[in-house]
Formats: structure tokens, C-alpha cells, sequence
């Protein structure tokens, strides 16, 4: 909703400037003579390939029931989520990833876009569930087996087992290898026996551990005549009927937390606790009677990651849930915007709406191009998980490209949330500290996103290790012809004039104007180039350090990789932003509208300049832009950014969120509301001959 009933309805060019300096724009692409996007054209682009599912959850909580109440207690609000979960069985929101012989649906990419949307309602509702269908429940259907699924996946379903997903512990989080915990198994009882050693040990940070969990999947370390196999993951009970804990288990609640405090986060640890050889989840590794170990994958190593791989979701899950959240601070920071005057130009003009200054485009503008640019490449991902999930394209290489997928978007997803719900609080002020109006609560709840589920830094180093594995793969066996025909081909200098940048810097005039020359040399096939071209660098220059570390003892290897961490984990990160480019690229190339298209092409670049904006330093470092051409990237953007202003409501109203879904009095019309009457007041004192004039006014007479 716009002031359009207190603007004049002539059209108004962003570039225009009134006596006193302050800017006026159309605050629409109608008033500004602008190509329209089909907004609910845009709105099914963004809810992606599970569209159905996502209005189906959003339609669900609608209802205030799956609110947070802003304010409520830590008890209280534990309760009211775990009141929220059943609410979820009965309206069929819990079992769409289960094969349909126990009632499922068996479609696991509509499970995860529902479970998604449940961030708009409260976030420790989305991360509860999450835990208990999509790690504890996911860890039974994905690593055990058939008679695992009979015996207790009907019971995870309708939460009458709630449980939950003990893998992390104090002292080891993103090294799930390393943990401590150990499940030996004793062939003369054909038990495991669960025991954590010490206090660092202890299973931490688990949802429904300090109060609600009647079970728990344990990873442990297998232990079986003597010999270490790894870690597998046990079902092992935690609690009777009446909440108390069975013998042998101990725990603590971790109490209140900065944010989720829906969600009962807790310790548990284990003395000597027996489990039947039955409750080992043996898809991937088993044991028989006798206490022998077998496995269908014999490589330690890849076993380990197989069974990691498998509970992928939890990333992919985040990438999506962190993609809403930020498009709700930006959908409330933008209304907000499009309606809150503030200053007038000095010359008794009207106060101007925040989103005409320039400052306020910038720094909100590019954030909605980046939320994009997310929307697309996280149904990407979405995508190739159903794919692998379904059985449809389950391969090693599908599963591993999967792995990396989610571990390069993760990091992005959810570190830019906290970097925009940020921004769009204080774009909004003082209105925006304020609770009722979700900005502060969304950024508590959101700021864990970063470290669970796989730490970013840790995830990215991760791609980066896939990455020089691809460019090693490059040379096997290449003869020496072909690595100077490759080292001839990735000079500086080649990249450099490849990127058509330095020549046309040499030849502005020729294009008449800077303005159109920038056009020219910053669309997309440029973008791509110096995108893509700083990956491929980025890996060479890490890959060619990294080289002398075959040569090297263990230790000094070590010592090697670690000075170069950082630039692997950044090279991984650039990774990441071309995948999201790329996305949005792809998206754009769909789209039949030619107003919708061209808009969605300017945000596209608005992303991609920004992403190329926000690295400067090196492309000038490394010679992929000139001084002159880097200047020209950051006057392109602000044209950008005036250029999309007035779409800048549709864009948002695009996500498609009901007031229900929103829930914030600044973006509600209310500020509309305040405005109008303000106006109105002094135009009804000025009619009647009222308004005492100012002293500014006198003294000009």
C-alpha cells in the first residue's frame, strides 16, 4: 500500500529535484511510465516448484494459533510450540516425506518449502518441527531400515514420540567425527552400551532434550571386538511416560538462549545405558549377533560422510527458512518506507517519503536483489534434493554435488539475513526496536542460523575443498602442451582484456555518453565474467600455494593449508554468490512477460553489481577492473537503484505475504494512516487562515 491518495498523480522522474534539494520519485512503476511487473506472475516465481505446498502452509497459519506471542515467557512459550506441533498432525502438515505405506506423502521437496513457510508464523515453531520430522524423524527413515520404520516413524508422525537429534556435543560441534560419546557392543547380552566418558562428551544445544524428547537418535562411536568403526547413529529411549528420565541418563536444560526460546534446548548424557543391537540404525553399517561389523560401503571415510550426506536437509531447510525470514524484514522495511515522511527540502515543502533519498535506496535495494537472487537459487537446491531424496537421481556424484550445493548457499542465506533484518531495523527507525514490530525478535531468532546445522566457515572450507578437487582433477594426466595452452589461457592479462572492461574504458567517447557505455559494459555476460573469473582465480591461486604440500610431512602441511584457510573459505563464498547469479539468471530467462522481464533484469544487475561492488578492492588488485571502470560499477548502481525505485512496493508485494503473515502495525497501513492525518491537520489550519506563519518566513519579508 502506497500514499497515492496524498500524491499528485503526475508522473515524476526519480532524477528530479524540487527547489531546496529534497528528491521526489514515483513512488510507482504507473506513476513513473515504467514497465509493470505481473505481480502475481512474480509471486509464483518466488514460491518456486512447490508453490501449491508453501500457499497450502501459509493458508494454515493464518491462524493466530501458530503465532508468536511476542513477550511470552520461556515456559510458556515452550508449551505453546509444542501445542503448535500437534496443531501441525492435525492439519496433515507432518508426514509429507513419508513413503505412503505409513501415511506420508512421499514428496520430500514439499516437505521441506511447508515446513519453510512456518518461519513467518514463529521461528521456533519451523526449528522444533525441524527437529523433531526432520532430524530425529529423518534420522530413523533415512539411516535405518524397514523395521525401524514400522516400529516407530508412524509414532514420530502424530507426536507420540517426541524426540530428539543427539549428535552434537559440548566439546565437538561442526566435528561430528571426533565426538566422544561410544556405543561398545557386548555380544553376550547383544547390547549396545551408550556411554559418554567425560563431561565434554555431553550430547548439547538439542531441541526437545530439556523437556519434551521421549527418544533420542545418538551418534556415537561404534565399537565391536575391540575396533573402532566409526560413527553410526543409535535409537535409544530417554524418558517414561510421566517425563522422568530412565536409568543411566542425566541431562540439563540449557535455559533461556538469545533467540528460539520456543524451543526446549537441552544436555544429555549417557552412563553405561544399554540399547538392544536392534535400535542400531543400520542402513549404512551393522552388526551381527556375534559382535562382526559389515558394511556395503567399505571406505571408512565415505561411510562416515554417506551417513552425514543423508541428513542434508536440515541445510537445505535453513537456506529456504532464512530466505523468508529476510524477505519478511524487507517486505515491512520497504512498505515502511514507501510511506514514512521524514524532513522537508527547506522550502516549506512537503517532508519527503525515506524511500526518495538516495541512501535509503541504496542501502535497502541492493538487499532485495540479493533476497531474490536467493529465492531462485534456493529452489535450485530444493530441486536437486527431491531429486536425490526421491530416488530419481540418487548417485554418489548427485548426493555429493547436493552436499556442496546446500554447504555453499547455507552460509550465504543466513549470514545475509542477519546482515538485512539489521539494516532494515534501523531503516525503520525507532518503530523498528520495537518487538510488535518483529524486526529485533526475527533477528534473535534467525542469529543461531549462522552455526547450526554445520557452521558457516566450516561449510564453506568444506566447498573449497570440492573445488580444488575439481581443478586437480583438470590435470591428471595432461601433457605438457595442455598446461600451457591452460596457463596461456588464465594469465592476468588474458582474464583482464577478456572481460572487454579495459577497452571500453579506452573508448567512452565512441558511445557518446559514460552513462550508456556503462550499460554496455556491465550486462550480464560481463557480470558472469568477472564473477565467475575471480572463482576461477581465487581456486588457482589457492590451488598453486597449496601445491609444495605433497611434498611435506604431515605437520607442515597442516601448517600450510591453515596459512591459506582464509582464501579458500573466501574463494568458496565468491563460489556461492556466482551459483546464486547464476540462478537468478536462469530465472530471469523464463519469465514470457517483457515488463516483468526487463524489471527482474535490472534487479538481476543490481545484484550482480553489487556483488561485484562489494569486492573491489581485489578485482582492481588482481587487474580485472580499472580504476575508471570501478567507479562507473558504483554510478551504475545508484542508477540501478533510482531506476528500481518505483518498483520497489511490487517488488515486494510480490513475496505474497497476507497480513496475517506480516503482522507489523508500520507496514500495515497504519503509517499511511498517521501521515494522512498529519497533512490533513496543517491543510485544514492553512484553509482556515490558522497556520501561524514561521519565523524563517517573516524575516525572508
Amino acid at each position: 500500500m502506497t500514499d497515492a491518495a496524498v500524491r499528485s498523480r503526475k508522473p515524476s522522474l526519480s532524477k528530479r529535484t524540487p527547489a531546496g534539494g529534497a528528491p521526489t520519485a514515483a513512488h510507482t512503476a504507473d506513476e513513473a511510465a515504467e514497465p509493470r511487473i505481473d505481480v502475481d506472475a512474480v509471486t509464483d516465481l518466488l514460491l518456486g516448484t512447490w508453490a501449491a505446498t508453501r500457499r497450502e502452509a501459509r493458508e494454515m497459519i493464518k491462524d493466530p494459533a501458530f503465532w508468536r506471542v511476542e513477550g511470552m515467557p520461556m515456559p510458556e512459550h515452550r508449551e505453546r510450540v509444542l501445542t503448535q506441533l500437534h496443531l501441525l498432525v492435525e492439519n496433515g502438515a507432518s508426514g509429507r516425506a513419508l513413503p505412503k505405506e505409513y501415511g506420508g506423502l512421499d514428496d520430500n521437496g514439499a516437505n521441506l518449502a511447508g515446513f519453510q513457510e512456518l518461519v513467518l508464523a514463529d521461528p521456533s515453531l519451523q526449528i522444533k518441527s525441524g527437529v523433531q520430522w526432520g532430524l530425529f524423524g529423518s534420522a530413523i527413515h533415512q539411516l535405518g531400515t524397514k523395521k525401524h520404520h514400522d516400529r516407530w516413524l508412524t509414532a514420530v508422525t502424530n507426536m507420540e514420540l517426541p524426540g530428539a537429534f543427539a549428535m552434537t556435543e559440548t566439546g565437538h560441534g561442526s566435528d561430528v567425527a571426533a565426538i566422544a560419546t561410544t556405543a561398545t557392543y557386548d555380544p553376550a547380552t547383544e547390547e549396545f552400551v551408550i556411554h559418554t566418558p567425560f563431561r565434554g562428551a555431553w550430547k548439547d544445544y538439542l531441541g526437545n532434550a530439556a523437556l519434551h524428547g521421549k527418544a533420542a537418535t545418538v551418534f556415537a562411536q561404534l565399537i565391536t571386538g575391540g575396533v573402532n568403526y566409526g560413527v553410526h547413529c543409535f535409537f535409544v529411549p530417554l524418558r517414561d511416560d510421566d517425563g522422568a528420565f530412565l536409568p543411566g541418563i542425566g541431562g540439563e536444560d540449557d535455559g533461556p538462549k538469545g533467540g528460539l526460546n520456543g524451543i526446549d534446548n537441552g544436555r544429555l548424557h549417557f552412563d553405561h545405558v544399554r540399547v538392544p543391537r536392534e535400535n542400531l540404525l543400520n542402513r549404512y553399517g551393522d552388526v551381527a549377533a556375534d559382535g562382526t561389523y559389515s558394511s556395503e560401503i567399505p571406505s571408512p571415510g565415505r561411510r562416515f560422510f554417506t551417513m552425514l550426506g543423508a541428513l542434508v536437509q536440515g541445510r537445505v531447510s535453513l537456506d529456504g527458512a532464512a530466505t523468508t525470514g529476510t524477505a519478511l524484514a524487507l517486505h515491512i522495511a520497504l512498505t515502511y518506507a514507501n510511506q514514512r515522511r521524514q524532513f522537508d527540502s527547506g522550502a516549506g515543502s512537503d517532508e519527503v517519503v525515506l524511500l526518495d533519498y538516495g541512501k535509503h535506496q541504496r542501502r535497502l535495494l541492493p538487499l532485495l536483489a540479493q533476497n531474490y537472487a536467493q529465492f531462485f537459487s534456493h529452489d535450485e537446491l530444493l530441486r536437486k534434493f527431491d531429486g536425490v531424496f526421491s530416488g530419481r537421481t540418487d548417485t554418489s556424484e548427485e548426493r555429493e554435488d547436493l552436499e556442496t550445493l546446500a554447504a555453499a548457499l547455507k552460509p550465504l542465506s543466513t549470514w545475509n539475513a542477519l546482515d538485512t533484518i539489521q539494516e532494515c531495523r534501523e531503516a525503520c527507525g525507532g518503530q523498528g526496536f520495537l518487538a510488535e514490530n518483529r524486526m529485533v525478535g526475527l533477528h534473535q531468532d534467525l542469529d543461531v542460523y549462522a552455526t547450526f546445522e554445520g557452521d558457516n566457515n566450516v561449510l564453506l572450507q568444506l566447498v573449497g575443498k570440492r573445488l580444488l578437487s575439481d581443478y586437480a582433477t583438470q590435470f591428471k594426466g595432461a601433457d605438457a602442451a595442455k598446461l600451457a595452452r591452460y596457463a596461456v589461457e588464465h594469465t592476468a592479462g588474458k582474464v583482464f582484456h577478456g572481460a572487454g572492461l579495459r577497452q571500453l574504458g579506452q573508448a567512452v567517447a565512441d558511445f557518446g555518453s559514460t552513462a550508456r557505455s556503462v550499460e554496455l559494459g556491465l550486462r550480464a555476460e560481463q557480470q558472469h565474467e568477472l564473477l565467475a573469473g575471480r572463482v576461477e582465480q581465487m581456486v588457482a591461486d589457492v590451488a598453486a600455494a597449496l601445491r609444495p604440500a605433497s611434498k611435506l610431512d604431515p605437520a607442515e602441511a597442516a601448517a600450510l593449508f591453515n596459512a591459506h584457510q582464509v582464501e579458500l573459505i573466501e574463494a568458496a563464498r565468491a563460489h556461492g554468490e556466482l551459483l546464486q547469479w547464476e540462478a537468478f539468471s536462469d530465472g530471469v530467462k523464463a519469465i514470457a512477460d517483457d515488463g516483468t522481464r526487463q524489471v527482474l533484469t535490472w534487479l538481476r544487475d543490481l545484484f550482480g553489481l553489487h556483488l561485484v561492488e562489494k569486492h573491489l578492492a581485489w578485482y582492481m588488485i588482481n587487474g580485472r577492473l580499472s580504476a575508471q571502470r570501478a567507479a562507473s560499477v558504483t554510478r551504475y548502481i545508484d542508477r540501478l537503484c533510482a531506476r528500481l525505485r518505483p518498483h520497489a512496493q511490487d517488488l515486494v508485494d510480490a513475496y505474497g505475504f497476507a497480513p496475517e503473515h506480516v503482522r507489523a502495525p508500520i507496514a500495515s497501513g497504519a503509517e499511511i494512516a498517521r501521515q494522512t492525518e498529519a497533512r490533513e491537520y496543517y491543510a485544514a489550519l492553512a484553509a482556515a487562515g490558522q497556520l501561524p506563519p514561521s519565523e524563517k518566513t517573516l524575516k525572508k519579508k
